[in-house]
């Protein structure tokens, strides 16, 4: 589906090949104070438990880990895909451990949540690329603290047994990233990974169970045009996503893919504003922006009234 107008007049082009400058004021942020942090810390170690927010070095890790939040991360912390953005450690993956469900429960009841938040590495190993052990995860949250379960899974292309599996547990969000522009796709995401298949994942996770929200995100800063955006938000719409996030892409190291520029907040503010006039339920843009950051706070209004 191709956007015939979308003009943002504050924009400028993203697709500039010039080296980006050094980390702007507005990606500078202070640790929280105190020593908040530590309780989510300390639980997460105590039950032998990963968290994207480590693995992945998200910035926003001393903030949520203060609010005893965290985005678990099943199936180990080594990834089977070569992605060029993620510094998750790829290689072989250990086996799926079969307690992993109740230790992630009993985290997310001893931290008080109620919206969990379950992601994975990709294991393409597995015959259902860890549909299974998603099922059993959520199903264990739901039945230990009655919360809202979203889950942030691989594509599993090639194994659609695990995707039904997961919709079959009928998580209240399912959110899979779209991460970039198709044009971007093998140098970010890596030769496996097909931007036709994440459109139909999403697709048919709404055919197959209308309730659950879908939702989906984009680094940006990566060498995407306007154009080229806007086009993936409207392709997004076309498959029944409701909520996007967008954010700013940080370069975790040396060895991993640059930054070609980094988006002032005011593009942000303004890529929202267009997102939300274009259809979506709700949007989360700015540099900071990760896929479950404030995460209940956007499925809010889905959450059952008590």
């Amino acid at each position: 589906m191709k956007l015939v107008s979308a003009e943002l007049p504050i924009l400028t082009d993203m697709s500039s090949a010039e080296a980006a400058p050094r980390l702007p004021r507005w990606l500078k942020r202070q640790a929280p104070l105190g020593n908040a942090g530590h309780f989510t810390s300390r639980l997460i170690d105590e039950l032998q438990l990963e968290t994207v927010c480590d693995s992945a070095k998200c910035p926003n890790r001393m903030e949520c880990y203060s609010q005893k939040t965290a985005t678990f991360m099943i199936l180990g912390n080594v990834c089977t895909r070569p992605c060029g953005f993620c510094s998750v450690p790829r290689g072989r993956p250990e086996p799926a451990l079969a307690d992993e469900p109740q230790r992630v429960a009993e985290a997310a009841f001893r931290l008080g949540l109620k919206h969990v938040v379950i992601t994975s590495v990709t294991r393409d190993d597995l015959p259902d690329g860890g549909g299974e052990h998603f099922y059993q995860c959520v199903l264990a949250v739901r039945e230990k603290t009655g919360a809202q379960v979203e889950v942030l899974t691989p594509d599993f292309l090639g194994q659609e047994q695990g995707l039904l599996r997961v919709v079959e547990a009928a998580p209240e969000v399912f959110n899979h990233n779209t991460e970039t522009v198709p044009r971007l796709y093998r140098s970010v995401r890596g030769p496996k990974s097909d931007y036709r298949w994440t459109l139909e994942l999403l697709r048919r996770v709404k055919a197959l169970n209308p309730s659950i929200l879908t939702k989906s995100g984009l680094m940006l800063g990566l060498g995407e045009s306007q154009e080229e955006l806007l086009d993936v938000l409207a392709d997004l719409l076309d498959a029944g996503c409701d909520f996007l996030t967008l954010g700013q892409y940080l370069q975790p190291g040396v060895k991993y893919m640059p930054v070609v520029r980094y988006l002032p907040p005011a593009e942000f503010e303004a890529l929202g504003r267009k997102a939300k006039q274009m259809g979506f339920r709700q949007v989360a843009s700015g540099p900071f922006v990760r896929s479950s950051y404030h995460a209940r706070e956007m499925a809010a209004p889905s959450e059952p009234k008590s």
